[in-house]
């Protein structure tokens, strides 16, 4: 049986703790709230176990009680801070599936500092791992076989934290974009329609040169991530329908 590491331990409330002595002021999350807390307002910069600490009101050293560095709070942190999946109630396997997705995204965005965590590790916390599962229930009753499914379920999970981080760097960088007075992506577009050489990008200048980008609202626009939503999803139900043996 493999042993359990000591931060997936802590977070399953599986870790062998001695009854004698008195009882701890502190618990693990009591101490992740405060560092999420933290994480909010200041961002992952702002982040220390002496800011922890203080948040808390003890010693430094005294967080280690419960937690063995900063690197096991910050695994804490990204499984503590995600809130509970969407319920299915009586949706269709890809209606469900375009909400949880959403959802995931919406989640990395209200919290940047998620994004730099989550794609660090494989979800072990309990947390993460109830939305794995509620995804992987609603392909329950579909074709997939469960390497399918599970395969599914990484993609659909992938392109939430990639299209999160696309949003949330677009955001920042239009915001210095802006004093230059390009303020959004019709600016962008002219922009490129001006320095490219169409003998060298003959095809990215062309679609500049079009007009693209002239009709979009700001950097990202909604129907975006629609598309490559529904590319995915598209694909999913192509995958079962060969399964099925039907004509896609």
């Amino acid at each position: 049986m493999v042993e359990l590491p000591p931060v997936v331990a802590r977070m399953w409330g599986r870790e062998h703790s001695s009854r004698r002595g008195p009882k701890p002021r502190l618990d693990l999350a009591t101490i992740t709230a405060a560092a999420i807390e933290i994480a909010d307002t200041e961002g992952l910069a702002g982040l220390s176990m002496s800011s922890v600490a203080a948040q808390v009101g003890v010693a430094p050293m005294a967080l280690y009680r419960y937690v063995g560095s900063k690197d096991e709070l910050l695994t804490v942190m990204s499984d503590s801070a995600v809130p509970s999946p969407p319920e299915r109630g009586e949706l269709s396997w890809r209606d469900y599936l375009a909400v949880w997705t959403r959802a995931n995204r919406d989640f990395l965005l209200s919290r940047p500092w998620l994004l730099s965590l989550q794609g660090l590790t494989p979800p072990m916390g309990p947390r993460r791992l109830y939305w794995l599962d509620r995804l992987l229930d609603a392909l329950g009753d579909t074709t997939l076989d469960d390497g399918e499914k599970f395969n599914a379920a990484t993609a659909l999970t992938g392109y939430a934290l990639t299209d999160a981080t696309l949003v949330h760097a677009t955001k920042a960088a239009g915001q210095e974009l802006a004093a230059a007075g390009v303020k959004g992506a019709t600016d962008y577009g002219e922009v490129l329609a001006e320095v490219l050489d169409p003998a060298t990008y003959p095809v990215l200048s062309a679609m500049m040169r079009s007009g693209l980008l002239r009709e979009s609202e700001g950097w990202t626009e909604d129907a975006d991530f629609l598309f490559g939503l529904n590319l995915l999803l598209d694909g999913i139900e192509a995958l079962m329908a060969r399964r099925a043996g039907r004509p896609e």
